[in-house]
This record gives structure tokens, sequence and C-alpha cells, in this order.
């Protein structure tokens, strides 16, 4: 088993999932600031119902979340204990334009991040920065519909503009959206999207689809021009489908729903939107929103590298049968009975991981970075303090060692692999505490309350001796 020994071991994270702080130091509020907590969490992730219209005494998790603006010092220190090589964080759009269309930024909320990144360089850990994380000022939702209006791209370049010019000798690895595929599954969290009974949906989203593409090329080309050596790259929720049997049906919907997820990597990383695509749209009756210049951006603009999540395979079925059905709501996908299955309906994958990463990298060829993969797992804090999370250690070993294998067997290239979450955090899907993925554990409930303590898990240490040996003893406990 062996990584290259430049290889970016860490951990990652998401400002909309840990910092808090909703409107310290002029933070403007964010999509994800109304993203609830309970039954009604999911009707708003999907654009169904309108967040605004819940009961006042509503619980937004976010808003608090592990309150990481002030513990950040801590937070990072922590992560440097482990001896991360980098850590991928995000950037909230609205602490530096609180409505995103100011004309000039909040100076604390850049003054923030930039402390940020003098702690990460205090411990040589290297940045990872995702732009935009599934975060939209609500500003621009309630006033220019959000990603539906293209002026939003203008409003995003300054965005980019803005951070790539003054964090450009702290940063060189860049993400221009997270999991760009998920509008097409949580389109309210992914882009502030909220659908109307009388919405063209499908139209709608095509729109969102290309204005973010174009805002992907668009930043890509700012930033060649404010720092040649930027790395930039794209992030797709990746997880390869199966064919639920040899039917011929069911391959070629395994292939459908493939092509679903990588229509958008396709137009980011070759330049242009695929024939498979165009053609769908066209027996849709839907339109792209192409403008004078856009075909040429895309084209020119491709990405450095590929970057993805990974949690677990999928699979596809020509005739879907909803009680068979995996319990994890955002990506529907057949019973997998040859799998584990975790505590919120996820299958347990590490093989499919590797087949993941060497269908993207078969599909490319171009380096890639695993971004987020991790195990959602309720932990037990014992009386004296400890958290025995032997199943997480075992999910990250298997992984890794697949990882490994696609390195050392099949000859991909991989930058890094930065776990998600490297400490508890909210869950995006759910909005609990409960569902946790750290190797450090935070003292805070689903309901909000708690300590904010922070303590370092049984797999905390695991991993910090697979970063000290390159991922060489992944055995010891």
């Amino acid at each position: 088993m062996s990584f290259p020994n430049n290889f970016l071991w860490g951990g990652a994270t998401a400002a909309n999932q840990t910092e808090g702080a909703y409107t310290i130091d002029g933070r403007g509020l964010s999509n994800l600031d109304y993203m609830p907590y309970g039954e009604s969490r999911f009707q708003v992730g999907t654009g169904n119902l309108d967040p605004k219209s819940l009961p006042e005494d509503t619980f937004f998790p976010s808003r608090v979340a592990i309150d990481h603006y002030h513990h950040y010092k801590e937070d990072i220190a922590l992560m440097a204990q482990m001896g991360f090589k980098v850590y991928r964080l995000s950037l909230s759009w609205s602490r530096i334009y609180p409505k995103g269309n100011e004309s000039k930024p909040n100076q604390l909320g850049l003054d923030y991040y930039l402390n940020v990144f003098k702690e990460c360089r205090k411990y040589n850990i290297e940045p990872l920065v995702t732009i935009n994380h599934f975060d939209i000022p609500m500003y621009l939702v309630d006033e220019y519909g959000g990603w539906k209006n293209r002026q939003t791209i203008d409003f995003y370049l300054k965005f980019t503009e803005t951070v790539f010019t003054h964090y450009k000798d702290y940063v060189k690895y860049w993400l221009t959206f997270n999991e760009i595929n998920m509008v097409l599954h949580f389109p309210f969290v992914a882009t502030g999207l909220t659908f109307k009974p009388e919405d063209n949906r499908e139209q709608i989203t095509t729109d969102v689809i290309h204005h973010q593409l174009v805002a992907s090329s668009k930043a890509t080309q700012l930033a060649k021009k404010i720092n040649p050596d930027f790395q930039i790259g794209c992030m797709l929720a990746a997880g390869s489908y199966y064919a639920q049997t040899p039917r011929p049906e069911d391959v070629w919907k395994s292939i459908q729903d493939s092509r679903e997820s990588y229509m958008f990597s396709d137009v980011q990383v070759r330049g242009s939107y695929p024939n498979y695509y165009l053609k769908q749209i066209e027996q849709q009756n839907l339109t792209l929103p192409i403008k004078d210049g856009d075909i040429a951006v895309l084209r020119d603009h491709t990405v450095d590298f590929i970057s993805f999540s990974y949690y677990s395979s999928r699979v596809s079925s020509a005739q879907p049968d909803a009680a068979n059905q995996t319990e994890s709501n955002i990506f529907a996908s057949e019973i997998n009975p040859y799998l584990e299955t975790s505590e919120w309906g996820w299958q347990i994958d590490p093989l499919g991981f590797r087949i993941t990463i060497n269908e993207i990298y078969d599909r490319y060829n171009k380096p890639m970075f695993v971004v987020e993969n991790g195990l959602g797992a309720v932990d037990n804090l014992t009386e004296t303090d400890e958290i025995h999370d032997d199943y997480r250690i075992e999910y990250h070993k298997e992984h890794i060692k697949a990882m490994s294998d696609a390195i050392t067997l099949d000859g991909v290239e991989l930058i890094g692999y930065t776990s998600w979450a490297c400490i508890d955090s909210i869950s995006n899907g759910t909005g609990e505490m409960a569902k946790r993925y750290g190797f450090i554990y935070v003292d805070r409930d689903n309901f909000g309350k708690g300590t904010f303590r922070r303590i370092p898990k049984k797999s905390f240490y695991w991993y910090q001796e697979v970063i000290k040996n390159n991922g060489e003893n992944l055995n010891e406990k």
C-alpha cells in the first residue's frame, strides 16, 4: 500500500454547517439559514415549501451550528494535532457580501477568513476552498430570483474576484461549486430554488444549471488572470450506479442515471455539453439559455482537476420499487442486498469507492481529489469523556484501502483525501447533530443545546497515525 509522498491528507467542513454566528460582524442571511430542523426540512430542501411560511418558533440549526466562527483556532489546532496537510472549508458568500449585490465587501468578513488562512499557515495546512458550498444570500433569492436570473452570474463573479484577489497568497486550491449536480435532487439547498405549483420546474432547473456552469467557467478564467498558479476544480456528488439485474433495461437505466450526474463534469472538464444532454432537453421541449460568448467560455476555461464526494454506490432499475428503496432520501436507489447499511440508510460499499474513482478517471484522465467521504453515526460519550467509534475507523480503513488500490493497482492520479466531516457538524440532509461524522466530538444536540466542548474520538488518534505513516498502518487502532 503506497500513497504518493506529497499526498494531501485532511478533512472537510462547510461554512453553513459549522460557522454559525449568522448575524455576527455584518453577515447577511443565506439559504441554509432557512433550512429547518424537523419534518418540513425535506420539503424545503427539495424546493416544495417556502421556508418563510414556517412558524416563528421554527428551529434553524445552521444559524448557530457548532460556532466554528468563534472556535476556529481551537478546531484548526486539533486538525494540526491529527497531522492535517489540507483543510477543506467553504466561504460564506453572505459574510463577505451580506446581500450579494453590494459594490464593496464586508471587511469584517474578509478579515475573518484571512485569519482562518493565517491559522492554517501557522500549522503548514494547505487550505482547499469551496467558493460556493450550498450557499447564496437570501437577498439575491428574494429580489433577483437567485440562480434563475442570469445577473446572479455577475454577483458570483464579483464575489470570486474579491476572494481570489484577497487570498491569492494563501490559497492555491479552489472549487467553484460544491456538488453542482445536487440541484437535481435538493434544489433549495443547492441553489436557493423554491418552486410554485405553476412553475415549469424542468425549464427553471435547466436555466439554473447553465448559469452555474457559465459562472464556473468564468470564475476559472478570472482565477487564472489573478494567479496563474491557482488550481481550480469542479466538484460532484459521485457514486457509481449498478444495474439491479443483467436485464438490458436495467443496464440502460444505470447508464442514464450516471449520465445525469456526469453531464455537469462533462461540461466543466471537456468544455461542452454532451450530445446525450442536448438530445434530452430537445426531447423534453426545453431550451438552454445560451448567450453570446457562453459556448466559448465553457470551451476555453475548463478545470484543472476533478473533486468529488463519495458515500455510497447506487442501484438502478427500469422498474423501481418504492418498497425496495434505501432510506437515504436525497438519492433514490434500489436496495443492494449485498451491502451493509448505516443507521441513516446509506449503504456502505468500499469497493464501490474504487469503482467510482476508476470510472471518473477513465472518463476524464485528469487528477482527482476526494473531498468528502465518511460515516454518519450516533456516538456515545462515556463517563470518562471517551468516544469509542470503532465503526468509523472500520469505515475509513476500508475506504482508504480502496483508494490505495485505485492508486497502486489501477494507476489513477489522486491529489488528496479530505474526510467528511473532520469535526461533528449539522447534517445538511437531516439537520441533525446526532448524525455525527467527525473525528472530533462537539457537545451540541439536535435542538441546539450543549457547551460546544470539543473532544477527540478514538478515530482521531487512528487517523493521526494514518497520516503520520502516509496510509501504511491502516490495521492499527
